[in-house]
């Protein structure tokens, strides 16, 4: 079994337009939620998001690029360009055939599907752009960034709602450990923030109309988000052979599925996957320091976690810190595990734990030590970032201080 690292990670989301913002974001407790400026917002009862401000693609890409991005496969670009940059890699010969990309989204080209909807039963219109099917497409993010990047090797698309990227990213954690990659791009993307994203979600009745309050007793629903994180997984042999600086390390991984309810979560299926995560890690509950949590500010979500903690890690649970930062970038559907995934490298490497904003009232039924409103120093050399997904999808990895 080969170890695992991470060499590199690049993000765009509400709260920066790269890892160093988003990390002083974190420390600072600062809310990147805000009013939604996008097309027909007063036609919507929810109009806050995690939404990135100011973004004009073309600072960033040619028109011929845009006709083909996405703005979720725009923003993974962002993103990965920032990763393998930081790990210093590039991929041709040998190399270019062992690496790939696995990549989580739920929507996919969501503002494409969008957009085209408007042309041709709004508009009227009879054709739509040669572009539209390669431009929607779940796997487009991964596709390009395969293009971009020269990687030959295992690439894909994960979209299981939620918890896409946790499921991505242990995929990509799975390759490197049984030999068949040395090197994973890895992470996900979403972009969902658009008139029909949000009325669909809206349906749902589970979107605050204020703010996203994780484990406070006053919480009235989640706060979407949008934007891309990306990381360089690479084998740690390798990396330590051309002298990478290390930023953690991945050292398990366990999924489950709740069969049970389309959107109602399991307490028994999530504390499954926590211990699965513990227990392919080889960790007991009392070396685990900060989980950083699913934690979407709805009713059922968070009391459910609290209960799937307290059943995985026994007494334990009331010394182990549990933050949700969805709080400050909101709830990046398929992209969220990879932004949250920051967090738990922050406080692996940094020793700051970010904050669960917006707490004001304690909740009985999530009785935690949930870090509320202020970041703080903490030395820890193990975390489990947690993904439970609509359709009982639950996806949890753990990761330890750099070797």
């Amino acid at each position: 079994m080969h170890r695992v690292v991470i060499t590199g990670q690049g993000t765009i989301n509400a709260l920066g337009v790269n890892v160093a913002e988003t990390l002083q974001a974190f420390r600072d407790g600062r809310c990147g939620i805000s009013q939604l400026d996008i097309r027909d917002v007063d036609r919507l009862s929810i109009q806050i998001g995690g939404q990135v401000k100011e973004y004009d693609p073309e600072a960033a890409f040619n028109r011929q690029q845009i006709s083909l991005y996405d703005r979720f496969t725009q923003f993974t670009l962002l993103a990965a360009d920032e990763a393998i940059r930081q790990s210093g890699l590039s991929f041709s010969g040998e190399l270019a055939a062992q690496a790939g990309v696995v990549l989580g989204t739920a929507g996919g080209g969501v503002n494409t599907w969008d957009e085209n909807y408007r042309t041709v039963y709004e508009d009227g219109k009879n054709r739509v752009h040669p572009f539209v099917v390669p431009k929607l497409m779940n796997n487009a993010a991964a596709s390009h960034v395969s293009m971009a990047h020269n990687l030959k090797g295992p690439s894909f698309t994960v979209a299981t709602a939620c918890a896409s990227s946790n499921h991505a990213m242990g995929q990509a954690f799975q390759f490197i450990r049984s030999g068949l990659s040395k090197v994973m791009i890895s992470g996900g993307s979403e972009s969902m923030l658009c008139f029909g994203g949000v009325k669909a979600w809206e349906g749902l009745r589970v979107m605050s109309r204020d703010a996203c309050r994780p484990f406070s007793a006053n919480r009235n629903g989640m706060v979407q988000g949008e934007g891309a994180a990306v990381f360089v997984f690479e084998e740690y042999e390798h990396a330590k052979a051309r002298g990478a600086e290390i930023l953690a390390e991945v050292i398990g991984f366990a999924m489950t599925s709740d069969a049970a309810d389309i959107v109602m979560p399991s307490k028994q299926g999530a504390a499954r996957a926590i211990a699965g995560a513990m227990k392919d890690a080889r960790v007991n509950p009392d070396q685990v320091g900060y989980i950083n949590a699913h934690g979407t500010g709805t009713a059922a979500n968070d009391k459910t976690e609290c209960a799937a903690v307290a059943d995985a890690f026994g007494h334990h649970a009331d010394n182990v810190m549990i933050s949700s930062t969805k709080s400050m970038h909101g709830h990046l559907i398929g992209g969220t595990g990879a932004v949250e995934l920051l967090a738990c490298v922050m406080a692996l490497r940094d020793g700051v734990i970010a904050p669960t904003i917006g707490y004001e009232e304690p909740d009985p039924e999530c009785a935690l030590d949930v870090v509320p409103n202020t970041a703080r120093d903490a030395k820890v050399d193990v975390v489990l970032s947690n993904a439970f997904a609509f359709g009982g999808l639950n996806a949890v990895l753990t990761l330890r201080k750099a070797p």
